[in-house]
């Protein structure tokens, strides 16, 4: 997984890559040189005292260790560079496949858990891929050119080798298997605690309203506990490598030196060869515990590429027309979704696994120039029905049209450039208000904005404000109150020119006059469209053209406010709870 990955984020790279592979080998080629011409300079130098022999090799040492140092450095540059790219392909992949999956493929994974891995993970591979490109290839390089060159100086004290490269293997297979189990359960756990810390910062307010701070704490503490043993277990693992590679290290260079010394006191071995063999033993030692670096690195690495790859592999529940079958160009307007007569007919929705279907049978039709709403008890399915007609869902059973033509049969981005839509949570983005509006219309003009916001109905706290259009928005409108944000949202649908408008509960939290205000607004600015509203008070789809009125997930009875109080009884209850029926009707 980890390999497939980075190699299919590799693509495009290979000038880049290949000087790194250039450079770490002429580094690790006079990484290996260094230590034959320093045994050079002591046994034919020092030892037979020319002076000239020991300026000329000193001049080429010197030589070698600036070729090594400029080697490194471009192999860093490169490999940092490299390894940038990794990541921002990985953010921008896996930002963009975030993107077309369905609500419900999203509610899946888990909102905090696809931002972890879009950030996170991605760090976690961008990390490894620095620290691979910089180790993987000098690394080996020197391993194999230190044995044959060890094997070179001496080939009976080369035997401390072949002992010692097999006990560093087996520890680091070890470290490294009991690892990865670590690191795949540190991300779930890393996940979790993340998410009860978004909610409890989300939800602060209902928190410390039932004074359950103390409970939200231990919750937090005991993820938080459980992530950080996580972290302790392998942050000892890897701390413990350290200390057994080092033990290693020495015991072998003490036997190197033991067993040298009886070589050159027997006249087996000069002493400038064995500096040598002492210095290509660190340095295959050097080389393991690069690539154990690596290897330490690469099961968290292997955990997060599992990861994204999850998300990148992901498909759609709702599917895309696909391009070749599409005859208009990218976001235009199919002239049969512009006429915005909205049909369905017997459509039904379950979700993946569910005993019971959300909607059943669902038939009716929106015309233009006509409002139709829709009404009903708390998960009746009201707002699933609406998330069906611009595919934020797909419909499980039946079929919806738009224009005579079934939606499963348009472009998404044609469809839903066909409607204009008021989510139910009126959720705005970190910018302006102006920034806000112009979601809908990226041209509009600021008298357009101001014409959408009057109608919206905002002017009496948009007038209280100095920036205006530039008034800064907090992430998620938060320094607005709901109503404002829902005013606000209703005014960035309005800047959209739509045959067909959506309307899911977004009067909820407006007082009764502003209430009124705002329909009648919306009556004769909407005139000739399509509008379908949810709501749950009577008072917002009284004067509706057509009402229907949903109890689990089924039509029970549809008509006007005063044909369904005088045929449904459902309809009828939801009234009474609302409105004094004795004059209000």
């Amino acid at each position: 997984m980890l390999i497939g990955l980075m190699g299919r984020m590799l693509e495009g790279q290979k000038l880049p890559v290949a000087s790194i592979v250039l450079l770490q080998l002429v580094q690790a080629a006079a990484n290996l040189m260094l230590p034959t011409v320093n045994a050079a300079i002591i046994d034919d130098g020092i030892v037979a005292g020319n002076a000239a022999v020991i300026s000329r090799l000193g001049l080429v040492m010197a030589a070698v260790a600036a070729l090594q140092a400029a080697a490194a450095i471009g192999a860093g540059y490169f490999a940092a560079v490299v390894a940038m790219r990794i990541g921002h392909r990985l953010r921008a992949e896996t930002f963009a496949r975030i993107q077309t999956l369905s609500s419900q493929d999203i509610a899946a994974f888990g909102t905090h858990s696809l931002t972890t891995r879009a950030t996170n993970d991605a760090q976690q591979l961008q990390a490894f891929a620095v620290l691979a490109f910089t180790m993987l290839v000098a690394g080996p390089a020197m391993g194999v050119g230190g044995t044959v060159l060890a094997l070179q100086q001496d080939v009976a004290l080369s035997g401390v080798v072949i002992v010692i490269v097999p006990v560093l293997m087996l520890v680091m297979y070890g470290i490294v298997r009991r690892l990865v189990p670590l690191y795949r359960e540190g991300q779930e756990l890393l996940d979790r605690a993340g998410g009860i810390l978004r909610e409890q910062i989300i939800g602060a307010q209902a928190i410390r309203a039932f004074v359950r701070q103390d409970h939200e704490i231990r919750r937090f503490g005991r993820t938080n506990s459980s992530l950080t043993a996580n972290n302790l277990q392998s942050a000892l693992l890897v701390a413990g490598m350290l200390p057994l590679i080092m033990l290693v290290v020495n015991l072998s260079s003490v036997a190197v030196v033991w067993f040298g010394g009886h070589l050159i006191q027997a006249g087996d071995m000069n002493i400038g060869a064995l500096t040598a063999f002492i210095s290509y033993i660190l340095q295959i030692l050097l080389a393991i515990m690069m690539s154990m670096y690596v290897l330490m690195s690469a099961p968290r690495a292997s955990v997060s590429a599992e990861r994204i790859e999850a998300v990148l592999a992901a498909k759609s529940s709702v599917r895309d027309v696909p391009l070749q079958a599409r005859d208009r160009p990218h976001g235009e307007m199919s002239p049969t979704a512009a006429e915005g007569l909205l049909e369905f007919h017997d459509v039904g929705f379950s979700y993946p696994g569910a005993e019971v279907p959300v909607l059943a049978d669902i038939s009716f039709a929106a015309v233009p120039g006509t409002t139709t709403a829709i009404v009903g008890s708390t998960g009746s399915g009201k707002s699933t029905l609406l998330n069906l007609v611009p595919r934020f869902l797909d419909s499980t059973h039946g079929r919806i049209k738009l224009g005579g033509t079934d939606i499963r049969e348009l472009p998404l981005d044609a469809l839903r450039a066909s409607m204009s839509l008021v989510p139910q949570h009126a959720h705005l983005f970190t910018g302006t208000i102006a920034d806000n509006l112009r979601m809908a219309a990226p041209r509009a003009t600021d008298s357009e904005l101001w014409h959408a916001l009057e109608t919206a109905q905002t002017m009496r706290f948009m007038a209280h404000l100095p920036l205006g259009l530039e008034t800064p928005v907090g992430q998620g409108g938060t320094n607005l109150s709901g109503g404002q944000r829902q005013r606000l949202c209703v005014a960035r649908a309005l800047l959209r020119p739509a045959p067909l408008f959506l309307f899911d509960d977004s009067f909820s939290a407006l007082d009764y006059d502003t209430d009124t205000r705002l329909r009648d607004a919306l009556g004769a600015a909407l005139a000739a469209a399509a509008v379908v509203v949810v709501a749950e008070r009577i008072s917002a789809v009284r004067n509706a053209d057509r009402i229907l009125v949903l109890d689990d997930g089924r039509i029970v009875a549809q008509g006007t406010h005063a044909e369904l109080l005088q045929m449904s009884s459902t309809y009828r209850e939801i009234a009474d709870s609302q409105l004094a029926l004795g004059g209000q009707q």
